[in-house]
């Protein structure tokens, strides 16, 4: 049954990609990142977006039982620590409904740097509508979002466009 489940969720993750592919995959150019407060997996504190003003950041929303979501943990990782000293930040959001314990189980596993938050209802809709994972966004330093990825994303990809915006 969970093979079944992981099977659905890849195949919806490619109708989502190449309907994306077919309509264009970017967000719109200064489309602001909508504003949250989401508690941390590890220890249940609110982090704001307002904690991540002037910086570029990759908002990520995942799932601890999507494959392609674990697949992209080392790229984000690395991204993490090699551009964090430049205002770089990955913050990922769980969509996960098994609850924060199991996200935090995962985190540690994988021994994540990065900020990794519980997302609600309101938050996934704020972002347009969350409809298959991985899906992320590339935030500038001005708080706008200036590109959308649906699906996996090469960790080449990544660090292009956010050296692009970085300077």
């Amino acid at each position: 049954m969970k093979n079944t489940g992981r099977l659905l969720c890849l195949a919806f993750v490619a109708f989502i990609f190449s309907l994306s592919v077919a309509i264009g995959g970017s967000a719109q150019a200064a489309t602001r990142m909508p504003d949250f407060a989401l508690n941390s997996v590890l220890d249940g504190k609110a982090v704001s977006s307002s904690n991540f003003e002037g910086k570029v950041l990759l908002v990520t929303f995942f799932a601890t039982w999507c494959p392609p979501c674990i697949e992209e943990i080392p790229t984000l990782k690395e991204l993490h620590s090699q551009l964090g000293a430049e205002g770089f930040s990955v913050v990922a959001l769980s969509v996960d409904q098994s609850g924060p314990a199991d996200v935090a189980k995962m985190v540690k596993k994988k021994a994540i740097n990065y900020p990794v938050l519980m997302a609600d209802e309101e938050v996934m809709k704020n972002f347009g509508g969350v409809y298959g994972i991985p899906v992320s966004f590339l935030v500038n330093k001005k708080g706008n979002v200036v590109k959308k990825y649906t699906g996996y994303v090469s960790g080449k990809t990544l660090l292009k466009d956010i050296k692009s915006i970085l300077k």
